[in-house]
């Protein structure tokens, strides 16, 4: 089959992996989310622990980091390097998010400030447009007047 000139060739580099472009940012959100909770506390202070008393009393005859602990120390510091980038994208992330919520939010007041003077406007005009057109109450005091008028006519005519 001859190659078609209106569909895109595709990428005869299957080699690479293809990854979704979001990958690492949905990943280093929820560590960032784990990070925060007491949970993750938890466990880190109960994995210190463990190491501590392993490797100060020689637990199960096991004592592979003696006591400044540099190996433990290595670990936080690793631990540490990667924690603060993951938490800054998925910090990066979130304020995209949320630049992306506050256009759409002032997109919204837009309109419904567009919106809101629209009505005004046309109220406006109704009003003008109902000034010159009688309203219920307009005619019922015109009757009500009338009827007082014919009423001393009615009354001159039976007295007389």
């Amino acid at each position: 089959m001859a190659d078609r000139l209106d569909t895109p060739k595709e990428d005869r580099r299957v080699w690479r992996p293809r990854l979704d472009p979001d990958f690492i940012g949905r990943g280093a959100e929820a560590f960032a989310r784990f990070m925060g909770t007491g949970t993750f506390l938890l466990y880190m202070t109960g994995f210190v622990i463990v190491w501590v008393a392993i490797n100060a009393v020689a637990l199960f005859g096991l004592r592979w980091d003696p006591y400044p602990f540099i190996l433990l120390n290595l670990f936080f510091s690793v631990q540490a390097s990667y924690a603060a980038p993951l938490i800054l994208l998925a910090q990066n992330r979130q304020d995209d998010r949320d630049r992306v919520a506050l256009e759409h939010d002032r997109q919204r007041a837009a309109r419904s400030l567009a919106d809101t003077e629209f009505l005004a406007r046309e109220m406006a005009g109704l009003r003008i447009a109902l000034g010159e057109v009688a309203t219920r109450d307009f005619v019922r005091s015109e009757l009500r007047n009338l009827l007082e008028e014919l009423t001393p006519e009615r009354e001159d005519e039976r007295a007389g």
